[in-house]
């Protein structure tokens, strides 16, 4: 847990807090990312590339680990880069808020898609086998669509849905029946594909930049 204490760079709040759908006793996701310090890589024992806790609900990435998963689009790892609660910043951590940019390329049509397509399939699946239906789930797949239209549209990732917010919670409570909610995602769809198509994003993400942003971290943490 040192490196977690010791050496986070960017610490965050995700979550329905930083969705914009939280309640009153709604939990605190905590994600961050934190960097080893450079001279750890030299052993053959090398450092975690994540890391559980050590509060509840947190979890963080070893910096070069958080880069890489963001250069692949992963929704989870972007939304910590346009996360609105942030609770703690260092040097290095507004050097890499400053690069985010450079991670996003057209690919997250196929992981926001992707993701979503993946929840639907298992909310629908879990339906036909016992008749009950995860609405938290169904929620987040429809949070994850219209995310995804929105980055493709206007190059920024979009955390607070906080304008959709009654309506996601009438999914998550069941209250919309499930007929509609496949009917609003097949919409999105439609919309995330042709977001796609007139996107502002790049072919490829900016990987030049980020090695280079790496690069003068790991000088900076070379101790």
């Amino acid at each position: 847990m040192e490196l977690v204490e010791q050496h986070t760079v960017l610490a965050v709040v995700v979550g329905s807090r930083a969705y914009g759908l939280h309640g009153p006793g709604s939990d605190y996701d905590r994600r961050g990312v934190y960097v080893a310090p450079t001279r750890a890589f030299w052993r053959l024992d090398k450092p975690p590339t994540h890391l559980d806790g050590p509060a509840v609900d947190q979890f963080s990435w070893e910096f070069e680990r958080f880069c890489v998963l963001a250069l692949q689009g992963n929704p989870t790892v972007l939304e910590v880069l346009w996360s609105p609660l942030v609770q703690s910043v260092t040097v290095d951590g507004e050097w890499l808020l400053a690069a985010r940019q450079a991670f996003l390329s057209r690919r997250v049509a196929e992981t926001y898609g992707g993701y979503a397509r993946d929840q639907l399939n298992r909310v629908s699946a879990r339906r036909e086998r016992t008749g009950e239906t995860n609405h938290k789930q169904a929620m987040h797949m429809i949070r994850l669509l219209v995310a995804g239209a929105h980055l493709l549209r206007t190059g920024e990732v979009l955390v607070d849905v906080g304008h959709l917010r009654d309506r996601l919670l009438a999914v998550r409570r069941g209250e919309l029946p499930w007929d509609e909610v496949v009917a609003w995602a097949a919409d999105l769809f439609v919309e995330l594909a042709d977001a796609a198509t007139a996107t502002v994003l790049p072919e490829q993400p900016g990987r030049v930049d980020v090695d280079r942003l790496l690069t003068a971290v790991r000088e900076r943490n070379l101790q």
